[in-house]
């Protein structure tokens, strides 16, 4: 198999790109995508570490969990969980990141580029409570970049259409793919008690 290695190659094997697509990108937030954000609960956050090697990561909240500083700035909660700290050491290393802001039903999201670094500020941890609970640290976004994206992906795939959804029970619990995955000592529903209790108990 051959693989593109050139720039000036991948240009030649796709047909050139749309001038609105040039053209949409803002380097600051503006109404809209003030808006957007406002009603979002959920986004992903790409990073990659100094040696180049990729991770994305859910980030959920309520709508609006995400503080806007200043048009060129945001700022995002980090909530409990499993400690294993990808998205942090990344950003520690390589500060650059992208974000997908995304809306329940909506087919198109919003793309944020830009440069991060992480705080344990215990103000800004404090504003970002949740039922009396201080962020565990927040993420500060520098944005470089700021655009919608169309809904195709959404489209084809139809992602929020219920009919299209497979059953639940398709796939094992957590617990049981945990289990097979690593091959634990717990049982499947040992691990999926551990699961259980920490949503219960430390969702914030």
């Amino acid at each position: 198999m051959e693989y593109i290695k050139t720039r000036n190659e991948l240009r030649t094997a796709f047909e050139a790109t749309h001038d609105v697509a040039e053209r949409k990108v803002l380097r600051f937030i503006d109404g809209h995508s003030r808006r957007f954000i406002e009603k979002s609960p959920f986004l992903l956050i790409g990073s990659q570490d100094a040696s180049g090697n990729g991770d994305v990561s859910p980030k959920g909240d309520f709508p609006g969990f995400v503080k806007i500083i200043d048009k060129n700035t945001l700022a995002i909660p980090d909530r409990p969980g499993n400690n294993r700290l990808d998205t942090w050491e990344n950003i520690i290393e390589n500060p650059g990141v992208g974000l997908i802001f995304m809306i329940p039903g909506m087919n198109e999201t919003l793309r944020i580029n830009g440069q991060a670094r992480l705080t344990l500020d215990k103000d800004l941890c404090s504003q970002m409570q949740v039922n009396n609970r201080p962020a565990k640290a927040v993420l500060i976004v520098k944005i470089l970049e700021v655009y919608m994206h169309c809904a195709k992906a959404f489209i084809r795939s139809k992602l929020w259409s219920p009919n299209t959804w497979s059953p639940r029970t398709d796939m094992p619990t957590l617990g049981k793919m945990l289990k097979d995955h690593a091959s634990l000592s717990e049982t499947a529903s040992e691990l999926d008690d551990i699961l259980d209790k920490a949503y219960r108990n430390s969702l914030w």
